[in-house]
């Protein structure tokens, strides 16, 4: 087996400009300083060796361009981002638009399969004429006329955006217009001419989250200074945030104090500006408006209701101060969860895993309050995602996938065969492949699915790649094994057809069978994930698919903290490691960029009787001199500016501090995607799959 050792760093004095909240006897907190000079360098010094090292690897080359021809192939499915009144919004992305065309079309002809395009942005030129590294990252239009947008872009592809007002009819941004300065806010339109803002006002506007803890309601033709406070969360809270929902030329608008992650206090605004609470609990995930009537998933049981049903009430009832008629819309059974809600003229739409399958459902409400379901006639075992709804009329628009089947667009209306828009062809041969769903055990004895996809015949065992996420209610569902770049993009089709088998793990902490199944793993639970995650690879060993030391684990964000985990846990049995833009340091994670707006999910490291449990796993602190591990790929962005990159840096410090190898990539754009563009995700795709087969000893095909 062939691996990198990088040598050991001779460690400067400590960098002024150190992170505060870091304990000072961290000799790593240098690295916390994302655009530190020192901290910089070191960084450079590892993409130098690593890149250096990986991209001599045999097939680097190849696996690269095969990469960027899959992911910007000319024959795309222009997914419908949005659609406002009559008309579908784009963003186009392909080898000549890398940053994408940001383009419109009429709703008739793009359901027709032959959409009539007019460009409202190039966002490279964009960038190239403002000096700008601009990454698109949406629009919130104003209804019911449509013909303005809050543009955001982000500078490099962090999630901090620039708000900027933007004509549709002329095509062009609007000259004295509204402006939200680079931040992460939120913005809603609150009426023709004026704004709900959650952003930066100065100071002691933040939470301890670096979010924004106040809400105003701005008018065009005044400063946002002058904005007029409606609302306030506590500096304690996650932060504070809008929703505007439309129907017609009614707005329902809500106001959100985000406790935590996953708890909220919301009311609805009145005409005349009062905040009315909803009768929902805390924890429950708004989903949409239909008849007046506010749409919500149960994250636990109320009021006899189950968690994880969907249910509706009158908000009108609320405004005037009557207790509304709590309504069931939809009740999954012990094997479904609800992954999306939407709303069209009359029907609600829900998108739903059974024992993570998908299934898109229409709902319509009679007038004794009963919602009758009918279920879509669309391919069966696969992956659904349900991209946009139409205002004007009935229609949704779904996306069906699955590991071997490529992407194919359907236009779904109630009690109508679906009709299909446009349909991807195949990217590659999958005669020659076959995928299952299997269960393995978990240590409490849960049965944890997992998909496997390998060559048909495959006999004896081969290098396994499982990839897993496992937290914040996030279901991993089978995608076509040319796209996820969060699970590095086509590396899972070049493995495949490499005789290696791909594993999708389902374990808790995710959304695949509700809220039970991620609330599992919260807090005190979390160890469930990761003995989820052994299980499956043990399981991997136990039926003769892999072998100890040739499984690679991967994972992003929660996901790589997962993966880091593993790989100290069980070094016996994982031989690589996948890490991307990943949580490892978690004592000190509540103080890292959007870290302490996660503690419903971890618990608070600062609390002594909560760090007892999350010291168990920490994986920058349980990381042990003499150990052989398994050699890890790290890689994150240095603009990534929700999980701090400080993260994989002292993670790859102290591994050298402890001469263990390692390979080391952090892109300079990219934010938590860490990449910006597809360029950079075909490049991800091939150093993942050269670091695999040198770490699991698996040759290239020629």
């Amino acid at each position: 087996m062939m691996s990198l050792r990088l040598p050991l760093l001779a460690f400067l004095a400590l960098s002024t400009s150190a992170i505060a909240q870091t304990p000072a006897a961290d000799p790593n907190a240098y690295l916390e300083d994302i655009h530190g000079a020192r901290a910089l360098e070191t960084v450079k010094r590892w993409n130098t060796q690593s890149l250096a090292a990986l991209e001599a690897k045999p097939g680097f080359a190849r696996y690269r361009q095969r990469a960027l021809d899959l992911l910007q192939a000319d024959r795309q499915i222009a997914t419908p981002d949005q659609i406002i009144g009559d008309q579908v919004l784009n963003l186009w992305q392909d080898k000549t638009n890398v940053r994408g065309l940001w383009r419109i079309a009429s709703l008739a002809s793009f359901t027709g399969g032959k959409p009539v395009w007019r460009t409202l942005i190039d966002v490279d030129a964009l960038g190239k004429a403002e000096g700008k590294s601009w990454v698109w990252k949406g629009a919130t239009c104003r209804s019911p006329s449509y013909d303005r947008c809050m543009v955001a872009l982000s500078n490099g592809g962090g999630d901090a955006v620039v708000e900027r007002e933007f004509d549709i009819p002329s095509g062009k941004f609007v000259t004295d217009g509204f402006v939200v300065p680079m931040f992460k806010s939120g913005v809603n339109w609150a009426g023709p001419d004026a704004l709900y803002v959650a952003t930066d006002f100065g100071p002691d506007s933040l939470t301890t989250s670096g979010l924004p803890r106040t809400a105003k309601l701005w008018r065009r033709g005044t400063p946002l200074t002058a904005a007029t406070e409606i609302a306030s969360a506590a500096k304690s809270d996650v932060g504070i945030n809008t929703a505007v929902f439309t129907e017609g030329d009614r707005r329902y608008a809500l106001v959100s104090r985000d406790v935590d992650f996953f708890h909220a206090k919301r009311s609805h605004v009145a005409a005349d500006g009062r905040l009315v609470a909803t009768p929902l609990p805390d924890d429950a995930v708004i989903n949409a408006v239909l008849d007046g009537r506010l749409i919500a998933t149960l994250s636990s049981d109320w009021r006899g209701i189950p968690a994880g049903a969907v249910v509706a009430y009158a908000i009108a009832d609320v405004l005037a101060g009557r207790a509304p008629t709590i309504e069931r819309v939809l009740v999954p059974t012990a094997t479904q969860a609800v992954e999306q809600v939407d709303s069209s003229k009359s029907v609600l739409w829900v998108k739903m895993l059974d024992d993570v399958s998908g299934r898109l459902v229409s709902l319509t409400r009679g007038a004794d309050g009963v919602w009758t379901p009918s279920i879509a006639a669309l391919p069966t075992a696969s992956t659904i995602h349900l991209e946009a709804t139409a205002g004007k009329d009935d229609t949704a628009f779904a996306m069906v996938e699955g590991f071997l089947s490529p992407p194919a667009l359907y236009a779904v209306r109630p009690n109508a065969p679906p009709t299909a828009v446009d349909t991807l062809p195949a990217r590659f041969d999958a005669s020659t492949m076959q995928v299952e769903q299997r269960f393995a055990t978990s240590k409490d004895g849960t049965k944890i699915p997992y998909f496997l996809v390998r060559k048909k015949g495959t006999t004896g065992p081969v290098p396994a790649l499982v990839h897993a996420y496992g937290g914040f209610r996030n279901a991993q569902t089978p995608t076509y094994l040319v796209d996820q770049p969060y699970r590095s993009g086509p590396a899972g089709l070049f493995w495949v057809e490499e005789g290696n088998a791909f594993v999708l793990a389902n374990i808790r902490g995710g959304g695949e069978y509700g809220p039970r199944w991620h609330q599992a793993t919260l807090r005190e639970n979390r160890q469930k994930a990761y003995d989820d995650l052994h299980a499956v690879g043990d399981d991997l060993v136990r039926t003769g698919v892999s072998a100890k030391r040739k499984i690679a684990v991967s994972g992003r964000s929660n996901g790589g903290l997962l993966v880091g985990v593993a790989m100290e846990q069980r070094p016996d049995l994982y031989g690589a490691i996948v890490m991307g833009s990943p949580l490892l340091d978690m004592k000190t994670y509540s103080h890292l960029s959007a870290g302490a707006s996660w503690m419903g999910e971890y618990g608070d490291p600062d609390e002594p009787a909560d760090w007892a449990f999350i010291s168990r796993y920490s994986p920058y602190q349980n990381l042990k001199r003499g150990v052989k591990y398994p050699v890890p790929f790290i890689y994150t962005s240095t603009e990534d500016d929700r999980v701090h990159p400080g993260h994989a840096r002292k993670f790859a410090a102290r591994l050298e501090a402890y001469g263990d190898p390692f390979f080391y990539y952090e892109n300079p754009e990219g934010g938590h995607a860490a990449g910006a563009d597809r360029i950079e995700d075909a490049k991800r795709a091939a150093l993942v799959t050269v670091y695999l087969n040198t770490q699991l000893g698996t040759a290239p095909q020629r």
